[in-house]
């Protein structure tokens, strides 16, 4: 009788080892809601630049590369930070005499920074939208050669003189995304303040990672 009773004893310490390794399967983790990458994002942008300054008869149109990353301090509120330095511009003149053309290249090269907050709406989904407030700088740089990695870093040299303004840019725009890729497209009024308000219509379209 006593093994018996032994042997029933066993059974029962070792039957909820036996039922749990057979109703706890090996752990899958779940894939990635939207709502997951909410950390951050982090772009390399196309600028394109309409130039019109206080006063002048016409504008100028540039285009441009930038780079900007944000930090989400709140679901609906990021920190942003971005530089863009936009190319030469070419000039096509037609002479009244001879009808020929000559194309110059202008030696002005605008570097902008700005910083400032992103409210965004929707961020549970795939698709949001978004405004902006952000101030910084923008310069207005000169060289005669071509834009390169050199250029750009001697815009920085330039910083602070007589082409150096104080900026604002209030904007807003539209993102989308497939988990962690996204497109972005934005547009708003880069303003500088030199002699009065000079507004400038300022659009980027960029690739951009969520994290």
């Amino acid at each position: 009788m006593k093994p018996l009773v032994l042997c029933a004893a066993a059974a029962l310490l070792a039957w909820p080892v036996a039922s749990l390794s057979q109703t706890s399967p090996t752990v899958q983790h779940a894939p990635k809601r939207e709502g997951t990458y909410n950390h951050g994002e982090i772009g390399i942008y196309a600028d394109y630049f309409r130039l019109t300054p206080r006063g002048a008869s016409g504008s100028s149109n540039f285009l441009g590369l930038g780079g900007r990353v944000g930090f989400n301090v709140h679901p609906n509120i990021a920190l942003e930070a971005e530089m863009n330095y936009d190319f030469a511009r070419n000039y096509t003149t037609i002479s009244s005499s001879g009808g020929s053309s000559t194309t110059v290249s202008s030696s002005l090269r605008p570097l902008t920074g700005l910083f400032g907050p992103k409210f965004q709406f929707g961020t549970s989904g795939p698709f949001r939208a978004f405004v902006t407030g952000k101030v910084g700088f923008l310069e207005f740089s000169t060289s005669h050669q071509v834009a390169s990695g050199s250029t750009f870093a001697g815009s920085f040299d330039q910083f602070g003189n007589s082409g150096t303004h104080v900026a604002a840019y209030p904007g807003g725009g539209i993102e989308t995304f497939i988990g962690p890729v996204g497109l972005r497209f934005e547009a708003g009024d880069e303003m500088y303040f030199n002699g009065g308000t000079n507004n400038n219509l300022r659009v980027t379209f960029s690739p951009s990672i969520r994290f």
